[in-house]
């Protein structure tokens, strides 16, 4: 599936409220979801997680994969959500193909765990029939782009993350997903349905 069923977009100013808005979105978070998570360097992505292992109740310590590949983060027994899922969290970037993060072997904790795959696009989407993809863009790194879009070939490599506002695109896509989870920093936008599609006329 590769229309989403509603997409939603915000700023955010800091690195407070980019940690605050993945903390709420962790909180609804369950076993089985799959989270693909984009953007420059420099953009908040590891804030971004680190909020959504706070939401989740996971152990902390949550720093980029980059040279290990897959980091789990297990559920806290005295935290906020006793029992719930683990973390696992991907850095896709130096995997080339669907077929290299089927090496990984994540289907073995997808269905335990809630697992955030940095620059997972065009590479998991075959892992679940339902996804949330969320794009971090630093105001210097241009326009969001849309659904589908490949990601940036330009990479900003100042990758302090500081207070530079951010654009968040968050879409929905499959069952899972068929409407927004009602976060706190985020407004009630409407659904956006996904188009029809044109009959091929006959030549």
């Amino acid at each position: 599936m590769s229309t989403p069923a509603w997409e939603q977009m915000l700023e955010v100013r800091t690195a407070e409220q980019t940690h605050a808005l993945a903390a709420a979105l962790g909180a609804v978070l369950e076993a089985g979801d799959l989270l693909i998570l984009t953007g420059e360097l420099g953009a908040g992505k590891t804030t971004f997680t680190q909020g959504l292992g706070e939401g989740l109740g996971v152990r902390a310590g949550i720093i980029s994969p980059t040279f290990v590949l897959v980091r789990i983060h297990p559920n806290l027994p005295d935290g906020p959500r006793p029992g719930g899922p683990d973390l696992v969290h991907v850095d896709a970037y130096r995997l080339e193909s669907a077929s290299e993060i089927d090496d990984i072997d994540l289907e073995n904790t997808l269905d335990s765990a809630v697992t955030v795959v940095e620059w997972g696009r065009n590479r998991v989407e075959h892992l679940s029939d339902s996804r949330l993809e969320v794009e971090l863009h630093r105001t210097l790194g241009g326009a969001t782009p849309a659904a589908g879009a490949p990601d940036s070939d330009v990479l900003d490599f100042d990758t302090d993350d500081d207070d530079e506002p951010r654009t968040v695109a968050i879409r929905g896509f499959g069952p899972r997903w068929a409407e927004p989870p009602a976060l706190p920093m985020m407004p009630a936008l409407p659904v956006i349905p996904p188009l029809p599609e044109t009959p091929e006329r006959n030549s």
